[in-house]
C-alpha cells in the first residue's frame, strides 16, 4: 500500500470523471447498451437516524428483503457485466443490514471498487480492520460539529455523536497504522440554517485527521417538499471560503460550488446519466435514480433484484425502455424530477457531448482518486 495523499493525487469532489472512461462513453454515443460504471445502492431502507433534511421520506416504495444471497447475486452480476464500482450509499443506512461487512468483502473479491457512506452510529469498530482494506472510500455523513446541534439536525441523541466521533478516530488510526489507501472523509449536507456548524465541523475534521470534508447542497423534489430555499446559499459564500481555507497538504475542505450556487436549476432537459451511474433502493428496487424511487414514479421502475437478477434486468427490454424514455423528449429533467441529483454533473457532461457537439478528450493527467466512482 502507498501513502498516497488524496489532494496530491487529485480528489475530485465537485465534478465527474467521465473523461477517464472514454471507451464506455464512445460506446454509448454509438447507441450500444452499456453497463453502468458506478452503481449506488443501499442494503435496506431502514435508518438509525431521522435527519431533518432527509430525502428518504420522498423515496418510499414497496420494500422486499435484501438477503445475503440476493446481495451476493447482485454483486456477482455487477462484476460479470463490467460494472466498475459499487457504493453503499442510497435511501437507507446500510449499517442496519447484517450483511454489510460480507457484502463489502464479496464485492472487493469480485474485483469491484467498493465504498460506504454512513452516519457511522451502527458501524462496528471491531469490523473496521476487516473492511477498510476493501474500501476505496469510507464517508461519514455528519452535518454538525457540536453534540447538541448534531442531535438536533440529525435526529438522534447526543451520545450518538460521541460514538461516531470515536469510530472516525478509530478508522483514521487503522488507516495510518496499516498504511491503507482508503480515503476517509466527512460529508456535510448544508441547509442555510446550519451555517453555525460550518466552521466547527471544518475544525473537527482537521482534528480527527480525516482526508477531506465535503460540504454539499440539499436536494429537494420537483414540488419543493423539503422547502429548500436555494437563493439563501448565496449568503454563505464567504463562510464557505473561510472553511476551504483550512485545507492543507493533508486535509481538503471543499464546497460543491457548482450545485450550491446553481439555484437548484439545470441546463439540460434530457437525463442521460443513469446509463453510467445507476441507483438501487434499499428495497431492492432498480430505478434510474433516487429521485424516481417513490411509488408514484412506477412508470420508471425497472424491477427488483429480489425477484429478478440484476444481470437479467439489465439485459431485458424494460431496463432500456426506461433509460431511453428519460433520455427522450418525453421527459424533462427540469420539471419532472427532483433537484441536483446524483447524476447531475454526469448529465451536464453528457448533454454537452450530445446536444452541444463537444468532444470528450482523454486527460493528460493521471487518473484521479476514486476514478470508478464517476
Amino acid at each position: 500500500m502507498s501513502n498516497a495523499n488524496p489532494i496530491m493525487d487529485g480528489l475530485i469532489l465537485d465534478g465527474s470523471k467521465l473523461a477517464w472512461h472514454k471507451e464506455r462513453v464512445d460506446a454509448w454515443l454509438r447507441g450500444e447498451r452499456i453497463a453502468p460504471i458506478t452503481i449506488d445502492c443501499a442494503l435496506t431502507r431502514r435508518c438509525s437516524y431521522k435527519c431533518t433534511y432527509c430525502y428518504g421520506m420522498l423515496q418510499e416504495n414497496d420494500e422486499k428483503k435484501m438477503t445475503r444471497d440476493v446481495i451476493f447475486r447482485f454483486l456477482d452480476d455487477a462484476a460479470d457485466i463490467d460494472v466498475k464500482a459499487i457504493s453503499f450509499v442510497s435511501d437507507g443506512e446500510s449499517t442496519c443490514s447484517p450483511h454489510l461487512y460480507d457484502a463489502i468483502l464479496r464485492g472487493k473479491s469480485n474485483g469491484l471498487d467498493m465504498a460506504l457512506g454512513t452516519n457511522g452510529y451502527l458501524l462496528k469498530d471491531e469490523r473496521l480492520e476487516d473492511i477498510l482494506p476493501a474500501l476505496t472510500y469510507l464517508r461519514f455523513n455528519i452535518s454538525a460539529g457540536e453534540p447538541e446541534r448534531y442531535a438536533q439536525i440529525m435526529g438522534c441523541q447526543e451520545k450518538h455523536y460521541l460514538k461516531v466521533i470515536n469510530t472516525v478516530k478509530e478508522s483514521v488510526s487503522i488507516k495510518k497504522r496499516c498504511n491503507l489507501d482508503v480515503t476517509i472523509g466527512l460529508q456535510m449536507v448544508l441547509l442555510p440554517d446550519f451555517v453555525d456548524q460550518i466552521i466547527p465541523l471544518t475544525k473537527l475534521g482537521k482534528e480527527l485527521g480525516v482526508d477531506y470534508l465535503v460540504i454539499k447542497h440539499c436536494s429537494d423534489d420537483e414540488t419543493g417538499s423539503l422547502g429548500v430555499d436555494y437563493s439563501k446559499y448565496h449568503e454563505l459564500v464567504e463562510i464557505l471560503k473561510e472553511a476551504e481555507a483550512f485545507s492543507d497538504d493533508e486535509y481538503l475542505v471543499k464546497a460543491k460550488w457548482s450545485k450550491i450556487l446553481s439555484d437548484g436549476k439545470r441546463k439540460y432537459s434530457s437525463c442521460y446519466g443513469p446509463a453510467f451511474i445507476m441507483q438501487l433502493s434499499g428495497s431492492g428496487l432498480v430505478a434510474p435514480c433516487g429521485m424516481l424511487f417513490n411509488s408514484q414514479y412506477k412508470k420508471y421502475h425497472i424491477g427488483n433484484i429480489v425477484d429478478t437478477s440484476f444481470k437479467e434486468l439489465w439485459r431485458g427490454d424494460r431496463y432500456w425502455e426506461v433509460i431511453n424514455q428519460i433520455a427522450s423528449n418525453e421527459f424533462d429533467a427540469r420539471t419532472m424530477c427532483g433537484t441536483l441529483c446524483l447524476q447531475h454533473k454526469v448529465n451536464e457532461n453528457l448533454w454537452e457531448l450530445k446536444k452541444e457537439c463537444s468532444i470528450i478528450e482523454i486527460p493528460d493527467s493521471l487518473s484521479p482518486q476514486h476514478v470508478n466512482f464517476i
